[in-house]
């Protein structure tokens, strides 16, 4: 998806664009199949980038401008063991959120930062936007190497901005908004459009509330009760019974899944290179539609609009911010930073999600209205989670790692938790 927003700025010749796009992954096979992909995307676009294969990370990093880090350590098969070994224990298990997030940070983690301190040795003036899940845990480790030269991104909250402008019969382009928490645990607390607030008069219209994702997942009589739009990650947590459920009934875990597609994609592709964007394009496409699938299911089951099937919009944030950091084109986006003084109860070098204006000198966070108690609340016990599961993964140490797990509002137990931790150093 970014690579197709690169072509697009090749289409309209915007100066400053990227001229060559450098493709670096520990399986030549996966690196050769997306560059296949890639190429046939780019095919009849003018002064499109070029795209090279490096055999090193070292290759790949001397002499760039913008770092992409996206990594999955352990592969898909790592994310079923992750899912799986909490789900024995009834306790959720995911990428990002609860017991499944800290099993995925731990063994995420190392790797991270050898590629910060490769980063830092060897092009020192190059900004890393990290996609890697968990994404503020993975950004609040490498910030310890980078600083603010790191940054987290997720699609999430700009997905949550548009729908609920939209809803609201507003110009998502055109409004103002007030969003702050931690990456998959945020709040969108304020809407305006030329100083006019327009999230009261959403919360009140069932119609209009109810017409968009987060208005059918959450239902209008808690969004209302919170008065506020909670990020779609949220619905673990408040609704953790009815999610627990859903994926214990479910035939197979998100993880599962995306084990047997991208199996089969990269099999089928790499036998028919060709093919190799077709395939993407399908396999894509089959990804988004099912995105969510236990959450929807468990909030009464219903099908995502084809609004939201266009990759959600990573590719939109990462281009805005490139062009903002390269051309000093100041822009405000909602990025996974250091808190500064934004959220007073947080430290400085807290990594936090929330709105930020961002020009050459890079991304800096706004000041927002006070965090309410119960935001608050999980913003500073998942903190504990994140700062405990990165000294678990540095220091080798069991105490943190069963301290990140116990103290995990997903979590009911420290012998829980124990036995998670014990299951999970077995494989």
């Amino acid at each position: 998806m970014v690579h197709r927003a690169l072509l697009d700025d090749a289409r309209r010749g915007l100066p400053g664009r990227c001229t060559e796009l450098v493709l670096y992954d520990t399986d030549s096979m996966r690196m050769r199949v997306i560059a296949s992909v890639l190429s046939a995307q780019a095919a009849g676009v003018p002064d499109a980038p070029d795209v090279r294969i490096s055999d090193s990370l070292d290759d790949a990093l001397r002499g760039t401008d913008f770092v992409f880090s996206a990594i999955r350590v352990g592969g898909t098969a790592g994310r079923v063991r992750d899912e799986r070994i909490p789900l024995a224990e009834r306790v959720l298990g995911q990428e990002t959120v609860g017991a499944g997030g800290v099993l995925y940070g731990l063994r995420t983690i190392p790797v991270a930062l050898e590629i910060a301190e490769r980063v830092a040795a060897l092009a020192p003036d190059a900004w890393v936007i990290n996609f890697t899940n968990p994404a503020g845990m993975v950004t609040q480790a490498m910030s310890r190497v980078l600083g603010e030269r790191v940054i987290g991104i997720c699609d999430s909250p700009v997905g949550l901005v548009r729908r609920a402008a939209r809803a609201a019969g507003a110009d998502p382009e055109r409004v103002e908004f007030d969003y702050v928490g931690l990456n998959h645990l945020g709040w969108l607390r304020s809407l305006t459009l030329d100083g006019r607030e327009l999230l009261p008069g959403l919360l009140a219209d069932e119609r209009a509330l109810t017409s968009f994702e987060e208005g059918k997942l959450f239902g209008a009589e808690w969004l209302r009760a919170l008065g506020s739009l909670p990020n779609e990650y949220l619905h673990y947590y408040y609704f953790r019974r009815e999610t627990l459920r859903s994926v214990l009934d479910s035939v197979e875990t998100r993880g599962e899944f995306l084990d047997h597609q991208q199996v089969g994609f990269f099999t089928a592709a790499a036998a028919a290179l060709h093919k190799a964007h077709e395939l993407w394009e399908h396999t894509r496409l089959h990804r988004e539609q099912t995105y969510g699938a236990a959450s929807r299911a468990a909030s009464g089951g219903w099908q995502r609009d084809t609004c939201d099937l266009d990759g959600g919009g990573y590719d939109r944030v990462a281009l805005a911010l490139m062009r903002a950091i390269a051309g000093d084109e100041r822009t405000r986006l909602v990025l996974n930073v250091p808190n500064g003084s934004t959220v007073p109860a947080l430290s400085a070098d807290a990594v936090i999600e929330t709105v930020c204006e961002v020009s050459a000198k890079g991304a800096r966070p706004l000041p927002c209205a006070p965090v309410r108690e119960d935001q608050l609340g999980l913003m500073l016990q998942l903190k504990a989670v994140e700062l405990a599961t990165i000294d678990a993964a540095v220091l080798a140490d069991r105490g943190a790692a069963l301290r990140a797990l116990a103290l995990h509002p997903l979590v009911d137990s420290p012998a829980v938790a124990a036995r998670i931790l014990e299951r999970a150093q077995r494989v």
